[in-house]
């Protein structure tokens, strides 16, 4: 299944939304950067103050050239969000995704409303969640 995005910004939440499926190629990876960058120059908080949801439940377990990519695009500090969700099936490889992630304050979720939610919880309320 060849790779699908899409992201979408939301900046009256502060929010990027990701959705993607399939098989990434180093292509789809550069297109994905440049879909991101576009997006990103729509929000209108500082800088690393906004959330990504990023629906990966239609993603394919990656060949590890292309894991390594998605490593490089979580950790440009350009784009670093405060906050990731991620709505991944139970299919994927979650160590796969959270490889990628390193450290980070992300989390999985099964539903995107569930990670809508979690996003959007104000800060003094995620110890909690």
């Amino acid at each position: 299944m060849p790779a699908q995005f899409t992201i979408t910004a939301d900046p009256a939440r502060d929010l990027i939304r990701i959705k993607m499926s399939g098989f990434f190629t180093p292509a789809d990876i550069a297109a994905f950067r440049a879909a991101r960058a576009v997006e990103h120059a729509k929000l209108t908080c500082r800088r690393n103050r906004h959330l990504t949801l990023n629906d990966i439940s239609g993603m394919q377990v990656q060949a590890q050239d292309i894991v390594t990519a998605f490593q490089s695009l979580l950790a440009d500090p350009a784009y670093r969000s405060r906050r990731l969700a991620f709505v991944i099936s139970r299919t994927l490889a979650r160590s796969q995704l959270m490889r990628a992630l390193e450290v980070r304050t992300a989390r999985c979720f099964e539903d995107a409303a569930t990670a809508e939610a979690w996003l959007l919880l104000p800060e003094d309320e995620l110890a909690a969640a």
